[in-house]
């Protein structure tokens, strides 16, 4: 019974997480449905917490709240920034690893009905999408109009089709399938995409096979080529970021705050060492809101985008931000990132065969947020929170298979006898 409830209430919750989170977000324009969803997604883990007998909870998941914890009061100790600044950037940052860990735990499993009308959803919502697509091809900024950002385009395209790959079987058919949703993306042209695009192209229709995933002279030659396919594409970006200089001409204007981000986040982890600048410092949105102080030190309040009065580009990525939990914090969030591969690695080799699928899933959830980390702050968003709460189904997938739990219910009649 208890079990039964949080199947249904999960469902909805993520069907309503994917829907007002991803696809009508910006249409809507109410900026904390996020923080709803993440309060709904604690409550129901706590709803299973305190019914379950043990009150079993995930030991990384209680490692991750005391780190979190402990960042919090270091944060007040050296003032980063004002407490509601402190607390407003503790909310964001923790929210994506609320997502995945309570999604783990409850370990949701969707019926045989319920995953059929999330596919056909997936495949509604893909179709608004290339409406949409498709309109942009016609010069209307249909994009920007609707998601208001290339980015955020492609970020509802991944969902969309992650969800519908989620919801079937990993037959030749449904590889190809997932991959035409994929590419209606590429019409937001972002190198991004492209590299991402590249990527799953080469895990689904080559990795994917298991005879494939063996060590020897040519898996190494395909990988190879696959990181040579991810960094032409996505070289633009790279030889931007990290070759050449930016100078505030042009179309560049708008890349000088994250240029700058990059520069600075060295300076910070050098003298923040080891812990960082505390919650709410720098490149993190309430850094902007509640303006820190690191921004004045550094002679930077003054770049475009990064100031007090307009400060639209100072989380406009996440890797400088990890500069807020220093050394310490990048080796915690390395090692985050090693726990989910290690522990889906351990199940696919349980059962090759059944968890070909979501090892997948995985695979391409951590290089989508990996590769988004660059330019994007995805990861502590909208978008990324509901990401990582399907991160958190598929390899909660994985555990119940190796539980010989069913990860698919043929009708919800059964789930109750």
């Amino acid at each position: 019974m208890l079990q039964e409830n949080i199947n249904k209430y999960f469902y909805n919750l993520f069907v309503f997480t994917l829907l007002f989170g991803i696809l009508l977000y910006d249409l809507v324009g109410f900026d904390y449905t996020d923080e709803l969803c993440a309060s709904a997604l604690f409550i129901l883990f706590g709803y299973y917490l305190f019914n379950t007998p043990d009150w079993s909870i995930n030991r990384a998941f209680l490692i991750t709240l005391g780190i979190f914890l402990f960042y919090l009061c270091y944060s007040f100790y050296i003032r980063s920034n004002v407490p509601v600044g402190i607390l407003s950037d503790f909310i964001i940052q923790i929210k994506p690893y609320l997502a995945f860990f309570c999604v783990y735990s409850i370990a949701p499993v969707f019926s045989k009905t319920r995953k059929e009308i999330l596919k056909s959803l997936s495949v509604l919502f893909w179709i608004l999408l290339l409406i949409i697509a498709v309109a942009e091809l016609f010069q209307t900024d249909a994009i920007y109009i609707t998601m208001r950002h290339p980015a955020y385009f492609g970020a509802a395209v991944i969902s969309v089709s992650l969800c519908y790959l989620y919801c079937t079987g990993f037959s030749l058919k449904n590889k190809l399938v997932f991959l035409l949703l994929l590419s209606v993306g590429l019409v937001a042209g972002r190198s991004k995409y492209y590299g991402f695009f590249a990527l799953s192209t080469i895990v689904i229709l080559y990795f994917s096979n298991l005879k494939h995933l063996k060590v020897n002279s040519r898996t190494i030659f395909v990988t190879a080529c696959m990181l040579a396919a991810i960094v032409f594409v996505a070289w633009n970006k790279i030889e931007l970021y990290f070759v050449q200089n930016i100078t505030a001409d042009g179309e560049e204007e708008d890349l000088i705050a994250r240029f700058v981000l990059y520069a600075i986040s060295f300076l910070v982890f050098k003298d923040y060492f080891p812990f960082g600048s505390g919650f709410g410092s720098f490149a993190t949105y309430s850094s902007g809101l509640y303006y820190s102080d690191i921004y004045a030190k550094y002679g930077v309040e003054g770049v475009w985008g990064m100031s007090k009065s307009y400060y639209s580009f100072i989380a406009d990525t996440y890797y400088p931000s990890l500069a807020q939990f220093g050394v310490a914090g990048v080796l915690l969030y390395i090692s985050f990132w090693v726990y989910i591969m290690l522990k889906s690695y351990f199940y696919f080799k349980k059962n090759t065969d059944a968890q070909i699928k979501y090892f997948v899933i995985v695979i391409l959830i951590t290089a989508f947020l990996g590769i988004e980390g660059i330019a994007d702050s995805t990861f502590t968003t909208h978008r990324g929170f509901f990401i990582l709460m399907l991160l958190g189904a598929a390899l909660s997938a994985m555990k119940n298979i190796v539980l010989n739990i069913p990860t698919v219910i043929n009708t919800d009649n059964k789930q109750r006898q």
